[in-house]
């Protein structure tokens, strides 16, 4: 039988999965956005894509603004502790890097950040026009 615990760790994961994945595609989309107006990648100008990559980092820089902790990092840090494992302080990607790079920041250094990423995606909607039409 599976264990209590070992469900709310496998849930913990499965959102932290989920935290990586919304990252990436925040991350990486505006990466193709860009590199896909140089290599003339259509894809990258499908309105519905467009507007979910928007509002993704619109999200991300609100709450920073607002200066909540993302709900995904409070749900898992949630289950961690509830199955007794080890949770960590401040945000998922303040953990992430200080984990993967050594290196913490103050939160505002994070929402300069988040803010500049933000209108870099905002510009995309100049640069790299959306196609008018929803596909």
């Amino acid at each position: 039988m599976i264990s209590e615990q070992w469900l709310l760790l496998l849930l913990a994961d499965a959102i932290l999965i989920l935290h990586v994945l919304f990252v990436a595609f925040v991350v990486l989309g505006l990466l193709a956005i860009y590199a896909g107006y140089f290599l003339a990648w259509q894809w990258v100008r499908h309105r519905v894509f467009r507007i979910v990559h928007l509002c993704a980092i619109g999200y991300v820089v609100g709450q920073t603004w607002l200066g909540m902790i993302c709900p995904l990092t409070t749900w898992e840090m949630a289950l961690r502790a509830e199955a007794g494992a080890v949770t960590y302080a401040g945000s998922f990607i303040q953990h992430w890097l200080h984990s993967l790079l050594y290196y913490s920041a103050p939160d505002w250094v994070f929402g300069i950040v988040y803010s500049v990423f933000g209108g870099l995606v905002l510009t995309s909607w100049w640069v790299v026009k959306p196609s008018k039409r929803i596909h």
